[in-house]
Formats: structure tokens, C-alpha cells, sequence
């Protein structure tokens, strides 16, 4: 399918509305003086009226959120101007970063100093990191999804902290149970399909069956056998044997390994590998078809573990191993609000900053409307100051006898310092070692190993989901697309708020893409660093294209117009996205307390760091179990 820009609705308003907000304003902010690059993306805050969550176009690392900080790691600038002092007054605590973990710190320093006075410093235009929402309005109706940090994933393993944060929050994870339709795609008749694009393809083509495992979604079955559904695969006849091949394998492959040792056997073993030795697969085809559908793994099939594919992404050719139930003892993935966990981040600066919203529960939390000019009253004992990108953290003497911490910031183009007796690092592990210069050389080092994984997520209005309904389909993989996995969003109502009824109503499409660059060979650190380069360097209208693009083609056949049907757009680009997790095996030689992460988390006089990247994992119980180490650690310090 050949659409032109008029036929994909690129000239309707909420295009020209979405562009300006996005890459026009990249466009204004880079040829602005150095002095004001902070200033945010003032078009998209009159647009939206001051309220974050419904501004679109680029989010996720919008623009204004993030040329300071690439001013400071990139280019090595260090004169930011006049530094003006902001406060006179010393705060009890610091935080930089209000993410889950930089929030968590702030809650817990609280919660252990009730009438402390705690400053909560933030590069973005919203608070929450990777836990974004992402709100529409539509004929009236206020309409949610997330842009970032999705579930509570498997929460019965939560540590006891993470846990008892949550109680006490409120969150009681049972509630998902009846908020979560779970018949919703099956009541629906609602399959996993693979969209064969035309740009790689030569043409469009949705074929009913999904050649991934997403166990996600309670989808249901699909319609076809996998012999028909691969018969339609527009690939050669020997790359459809082997596919075929692979996907109906059922007996152990790996007869020389022992079964009790094939688990540690696949974590080394790249998918590619396991492909090659294992499953016989030669055909080029079929290897560029995994290729792009390696999902969470954020890398290629030559760099990601086999077993971490195939029992997480839902690779085939588990079930050719002794592993075929590897996964089966996880809980549902369906602790998730309507958008995702920004809701967590929303409880915790409603617990801390009270007046920002009303309501007490987890459910009254999902409406609230947060009165963003109540985050930093002055006489607030917790402010949250947005729009504020650190670029430079210091003790008043030596780390080992330093009284206070001083935290300069940009905002609005302008120099800031405070002063703090505790400082807490919640950002990046990447920037740290570029704002903190008192850091020991090893340190810096290890803060710098780990290169976090570019992601998008892209939030898609529809009016209405009559196509879906027609083709039988809420979710479908794409290999060689822009996007790996498009689908209709988590079906969760809850405290008032009801998901898409029906097919003739309003509905949020999620669509993700991870970006990895064209090196497959590059090792996992070189492909993130590529991705990265990538997402920075496009602009939100080619974005867009690509996205009314896939969904055209893909849904076509149920009448999809993306001119009439796509009703808004918000892309969540995060450059600093998934944290990097070793490989048992692969990432050899950093185990235990000398491992990157372990190092770069260590205390500096007064400074103590909390984030996803210090537990090596991207998932909300690092971020909260790593705030409260980094409190543990400020309150062992005797002043």
C-alpha cells in the first residue's frame, strides 16, 4: 500500500497540532542560544493548557527535557552563566530525578523524618520518569493510556519494601483481578496475528496467526492452523519449511545437554545460535523474520539469550527443549492501571504534596486532576520543581566532611543553586559521573558501563476499533516494520474510569518500537548506543508517517481509513529507556559487589544514588528497593 501524506491524514489538524508540539519545537530549541535551551516545549504547553499528561506529539524525553543535559555529557560545557541562588534556606534532602525511585526516596526520607523540608529536581516537563501517562480528550471523554513503565509485573515476588510501599500507598494488587477483562479480547474474538509490511514485503499482508508467543494478552486463539497460516508468509518455500518446522516443534532438541543443565545452557546461547545448531535453520528469511521481534531483549538475535527470548518475548522453540513449561508458574500480566504506573508516581506525590490533588484510594487516583501549580508552593515541606535539569553536584569541603551538598541546576535558560544536607541521585547512572566531578575514577567508570536501551512507545487514538473487531485482531507482530508489536491497549476500568466498551467506541492503540541499529553483529552496548542516535535524529513527522503507515497496511482489510480513524498521536521517545540487565555467562566478570551497577551505587559523603540502573534491572521494585537503600544510607550518616 502506497498511501500518499493526504490519504495516511498527515494534513489533518491534529497532525499540524502534533508536529508543532514535537519535532517543530526540536527544530526551535536547537537554534535557540545556548543560555535558553531549557525552556521546554512552550507550544505544547499552551496546547495541552499547562497540564502535562495531555500534551502529545514528542514525549517520553521531550523536547526541552533533555539539550541541557546533552550540552553537559556531550559537548563538556561547564559555564551555565550567573548562578542565582534559589533558596536561602538549607533543605533537610535533595532529589534528583522524580521517577518511581527518586520519588520512593523522597517518601521514604519523609516517612523516617516526618517534618523534614525535601526538594524533588526534574528535567522533564512531568513528573513520573519512565511511568508516563499519557491523556486524550475525545468528544468529551477523558481517554488514558501510558507512555513508559506499563504493570506491576509478577508482585508476589516484590521484596518486603517494595511491598509494604505499595500498602501503604494504598495499592492492593487483588483490586486488578476484577478491574482487569480478562475476556475481553476472547468475548471478542480478538487473535494475535504478523503483519508482512510492503516496504519489506513488496506487499501488504496480515496473515491471522502470530509467529510469537505474546502470553501477555489472554488473546484469543487464532482461526488458522500454523501450516495454512505460514503457507500464506510471503517468504521462499524453503525458508517456509524451516519456519514451519520451527514453530510445530514439540520434542527435545538438545538431547546431548542434560535436562537439569539446558536452562543455563540457553541463557549463554545467543537465539541465533539456537536457531543454527538446534533447529535447523539456515534460510535467511527466517532469521530477518526474529530479527525484528525480539521485543523487551532490545537487541539482535546474535546478542540476545536464547532462553530470554523465547520464554519472555515468546520466541518459538522453547517447546523444542526440556523447557517447554519454563514460564508457567508467573503470575497474569494484569496488575495494570489505565496508565500503567504513572499512577504510582501520582499516589506518591499526592501522599507527599497533598494539596496537588483530591482523593485518598488507588481507584480515585485514575481521574484525579493534578493541579500542577501546587508541586512547588513555597510553603510546602516537599516542593517538586519540573522543567529543572542538574548540571553540577557538590559538597561544601571534602565528601568526608562536608555539612551541606549544593545542586546547581538550568531552568528557563537561567543558572540555579540549592543547597541540600543530603542529596539523592535518581536520574540516569549515565549523567552522574558528567554532574558529580567529586566521583573516584573507578566509580565514574562503572556508571558509565551500562547503556540503557532506546525504546518508543506510541499511544494511538482511534475513534473506533471496528477494524480490529472485522480481522479478528488485538494484536499483531511485525517483522522488518517500524514497529515490532502494535496492540488495543490493556482492557482495565476502574475508580470511574470504563475501558472501550465496544467496537464503535474510542480506543488507545500501544505500539513499540526498539531500536537497535543496523549492525547485527555490534555487540548489546553498540546497538543501544546506534538506537539511540536513531531516535534522536528523527522527527516526529517521520514518526507519524510511520506509524499511520503500519496500521494502514496492517488493517486495511477491515476498512481502516488512518485519515478518518486516528483521532491523536503521542510518541513516547525515551533515548535512556530499559536499564541494561547482564547476561549469566555473557557479561562474564561482573558478579557480586565488584559489578558495575554495585560499584557506581556506592555513597559519596553525602550523596548516596537510587535508580533502576543501580539493581541492573528496569523494573519498578529495583526502582523503589534501590530508594530505600539510598535512604538507609543517608540515615546511617551521623552528622
Amino acid at each position: 500500500m502506497n498511501l500518499s501524506d493526504k490519504e495516511l491524514g498527515m494534513d489533518r489538524p491534529i497532525s499540524r497540532r502534533d508536529f508543532l508540539n514535537g519535532a517543530a519545537a526540536t527544530a526551535a530549541v536547537t537554534a535557540m542560544p545556548a543560555g535558553v535551551l531549557a525552556i521546554g516545549n512552550e507550544s505544547g504547553q499552551a496546547a495541552a493548557g499547562g497540564y502535562p499528561p495531555s500534551r502529545t506529539g514528542l514525549r517520553g524525553s521531550h523536547p526541552g527535557s533533555y539539550e541541557v543535559a546533552h550540552q553537559l555529557a556531550r559537548q563538556g560545557r561547564k559555564d551555565w552563566g550567573r548562578v542565582h541562588d534559589a533558596e536561602s534556606d538549607v533543605y533537610d534532602l535533595v532529589v534528583v530525578g522524580a521517577g518511581i525511585s527518586g520519588l520512593s526516596a523522597a517518601h521514604f526520607y519523609r516517612t523516617e523524618h516526618p517534618g523534614a523540608r525535601i526538594l524533588i529536581l526534574d528535567n522533564h516537563d512531568d513528573f513520573g520518569g519512565h511511568a508516563k501517562r499519557n491523556e486524550f480528550e475525545l468528544d468529551g471523554r477523558t481517554i488514558i493510556s501510558y507512555g513508559g513503565s506499563q504493570a506491576l509485573e509478577d508482585p508476589g515476588s516484590y521484596s518486603v519494601v517494595t511491598k509494604d510501599l505499595l500498602r501503604d500507598l494504598g495499592v492492593d494488587t487483588k483490586r486488578f483481578e476484577t478491574a482487569y477483562d480478562h475476556e475481553f479480547y476472547r468475548r471478542n474474538g480478538l487473535a494475535g496475528a504478523t503483519y508482512f509490511d510492503s516496504e519489506t514485503y513488496g506487499s501488504d499482508r496480515l496473515v491471522g496467526y502470530p509467529l510469537m508467543d505474546y502470553s501477555f494478552l489472554p488473546l484469543a486463539p487464532s482461526s488458522l492452523e500454523v501450516k495454512d497460516a505460514v503457507s500464506q508468509i510471503p517468504i521462499g518455500e524453503n525458508a517456509r519449511r524451516e519456519l514451519l518446522q520451527l514453530l510445530e516443534a514439540r520434542t527435545n532438541r538438545l538431547t546431548d545437554i542434560p535436562a537439569n543443565e539446558q536452562e543455563r545452557y540457553l541463557r549463554r546461547l545467543s537465539y541465533r545460535d539456537f536457531l543454527e545448531r538446534h533447529m535447523g535453520v539456515t534460510a535467511p528469511e527466517v532469521f530477518a523474520i526474529y530479527q525484528g521481534l525480539t521485543a523487551d531483549s532490545t537487541a539482535s538475535i546474535e546478542a540476545s539469550s536464547a532462553l530470554g527470548v523465547m520464554s519472555y518475548a515468546g520466541l518459538p522453540g522453547l517447546r523444542a527443549t526440556a523447557l517447554a513449561n519454563y514460564n508457567d508458574d508467573s503470575e497474569p500480566y494484569i496488575f495494570h492501571f489505565p496508565d500503567g504506573n504513572a499512577s504510582i508516581a501520582r499516589l506518591l506525590v499526592r501522599r507527599m504534596i497533598p494539596r496537588v490533588a483530591p482523593g485518598t484510594t488507588m481507584d480515585d487516583i485514575v481521574l484525579a486532576r493534578f493541579d500542577y501549580s501546587k508541586l512547588d508552593e513555597e510553603d510546602s515541606r516537599v516542593r517538586l520543581r519540573l522543567n529543572s535539569t542538574v548540571v553540577r553536584l557538590e559538597h561544601d569541603g571534602s565528601p568526608e566532611n562536608a555539612t551541606q551538598v549544593s545542586a546547581t541546576y538550568v531552568k528557563d535558560g537561567k543558572a540555579y543553586r540549592v543547597r541540600g544536607k543530603y542529596c539523592v541521585m535518581a536520574g540516569y547512572n549515565a549523567m552522574i559521573p558528567h554532574i558529580c566531578p567529586e566521583l573516584p575514577v573507578g566509580q565514574r567508570e562503572a556508571l558509565a558501563f551500562a547503556v540503557k536501551a532506546p525504546i518508543v512507545y506510541t499511544s494511538v487514538l482511534l475513534k473506533d476499533w471496528q477494524a480490529w473487531k472485522k480481522l479478528g485482531v488485538g494484536f499483531f507482530a511485525s517483522p522488518g516494520a517500524y514497529y515490532a508489536v502494535s496492540m488495543l491497549d490493556f482492557p482495565v476500568s476502574m475508580g470511574g474510569y470504563t475501558f472501550s466498551p465496544n467496537p464503535d467506541k474510542p480506543i488507545i492503540v500501544h505500539m513499540e518500537r526498539f531500536a537497535i541499529g543496523a549492525d547485527p553483529r555490534a555487540t548489546r552496548r553498540e546497538q543501544r548506543l546506534a538506537g539511540r542516535r536513531e531516535l534522536f535524529a528523527t522527527s516526529f513527522e517521520t514518526i507519524e508517517r510511520k506509524t499511520r503507515q503500519q496500521l494502514a497496511g496492517a488493517l486495511a482489510g477491515g476498512g481502516f481509513d488512518p485519515a478518518q480513524d486516528i483521532a491523536g498521536i503521542t510518541v513516547n521517545r525515551w533515548g535512556h529507556g530499559y536499564s541494561f540487565r547482564y547476561r549469566p555467562g555473557i557479561d562474564s566478570g561482573y558478579e557480586g559487589n565488584e559489578s558495575p551497577h554495585v560499584v557506581g551505587r556506592r555513597r559519596l559523603g553525602r550523596i548516596t544514588i537510587a535508580n533502576c540502573d543501580a539493581g541492573a534491572s528496569a523494573s519498578i521494585r529495583a526502582a523503589i528497593d534501590q530508594a530505600h537503600r539510598a535512604i538507609a544510607e543517608i540515615n546511617s550518616v551521623t552528622d
